[in-house]
């Protein structure tokens, strides 16, 4: 089951996990559709290939939850 990280690694943009816009690579980095179109869809962090993460119904967020930790580190 993926993680479905709360926000992007890079910019800290809110990603819900029932909304679409969100990218992330094998090792589940993820990052919002901004961030991964400046990053040419190329992870920073294993250099994987960024793919569209696929949405977590409402409904299912209750029995699976999404992950609550943010991963965003600011400079």
């Amino acid at each position: 089951m993926l993680e479905m990280r709360p926000d992007c690694e890079r910019c800290g943009a809110d990603l819900p996990a029932e909304a679409p816009g969100a990218f992330i690579c094998s090792l589940e980095c993820s990052f919002c559709a901004r961030c991964a179109d400046e990053l040419d869809d190329i992870c920073p962090n294993c250099g994987g290939e960024l793919m569209d993460r696929p949405t977590r119904p409402r409904p299912l967020q209750e029995k699976f939850p999404p992950a609550a930790e943010r991963k965003h580190r600011s400079a």
